[in-house]
């Protein structure tokens, strides 16, 4: 709808006209607001403070008398002014949210975290590239990709210790992978609590019974201890036998060899010496703050 007019006052036509489209369109969002659950109300956006607008709620005002007079509750009173708000919006202009917007939990992605899990996609499938190009597969396509990877270096892949550099390569590909889900999984958690402080404000009933459920991840028998120790050991690509008692026996067996220093003693003539020098403060001369020498 176009937005009134401000006109004079001495075309009462047009005045009138405008006065009862505004009239049906307050009405029309009082009714509406209170058949509408409180939850679900829109947010109000702000509006400028133009000459346009101050008409309109000026123009509105006198209007609202009539409602406010034949209200007899506080919560009828809410839905009038709110009505009147919304109806403001509308005939200026103004765009409102969908309702329930204002309450509800948004469950757009943020932009850093779709970005975060599109590298970790195009990193686990360079991997498999890589894998499958040090396992033999010389393919130009896979071949192109791997010349990719290793574009800015002075890698080249002909040379002997290729096989190498791939490993590396992939090592340090899973440990971006590993570091990028941490920080999901760590906001993750910290949006878990957020809504759970929130839904302790607002219902807190609701809040416990979605903490009396039942954890599905937690029934059960866990691993086995022997898996657990070969899915940590084939994590990287060479497996690696993490065992202390060798190096520690080595490390032992070359201190062993070491002798303790003999113990000196000073001779008496050397102790007279330090002794005199040591009896007594060190007295010197200096200039104060004042100027003055001062002995001390």
């Amino acid at each position: 709808m176009d937005p009134p007019v401000v006109v004079d006052s001495n075309d009462d036509e047009i005045v009138s006209h405008e006065l009862e489209q505004m009239r049906s369109i307050l009405e029309e969002a009082i009714l509406e607001t209170r058949s509408t659950p409180l939850e679900n109300r829109p947010r109000l956006p702000r509006i400028p403070l133009s000459k346009r607008n101050r008409a309109v709620v000026r123009a509105l005002n006198p209007i609202l008398v009539t409602y406010l007079e034949a209200s007899r509750e506080l919560c009828e009173t809410n839905s009038i002014l709110f009505g009147a708000a919304v109806a403001v919006c509308r005939i200026i202009g103004a765009k409102l949210p969908m309702g329930g917007r204002a309450t509800t939990q948004s469950s757009a992605i943020p932009a850093w975290r779709k970005s975060i899990e599109d590298r970790i996609v195009k990193a686990r499938a360079l991997i498999v590239r890589l894998t499958s190009f040090r396992s033999g597969n010389n393919r130009p396509r896979i071949a192109r990709t791997v010349r990719i990877a290793f574009a800015g270096t002075n890698i080249s892949l002909s040379q002997p210790d290729i096989t190498q550099k791939l490993t590396e390569r992939i090592d340090d590909l899973k440990q971006k992978i590993d570091a990028w889900g941490k920080r999901i999984r760590r906001f993750t958690e910290r949006s878990r609590k957020f809504n759970q402080n929130c839904l302790f404000q607002s219902d807190q009933k609701r809040l416990y019974k979605l903490l009396e459920r039942p954890k599905l991840c937690g029934a059960g028998q866990g691993p086995d201890q022997a898996d657990i120790i070969a899915f940590w050991r084939g994590l990287w690509s060479d497996p690696v036998n993490h065992s202390e008692g060798p190096w520690m026996e080595v490390v032992a067996s070359q201190g062993a060899s070491v002798t303790h220093p003999t113990l000196w003693t000073p001779s008496p003539q050397r102790r007279k010496t330090w002794l005199r020098r040591s009896v007594g403060p060190r007295i010197g001369k200096f200039r104060g703050s004042t100027g003055c020498i001062i002995t001390g």
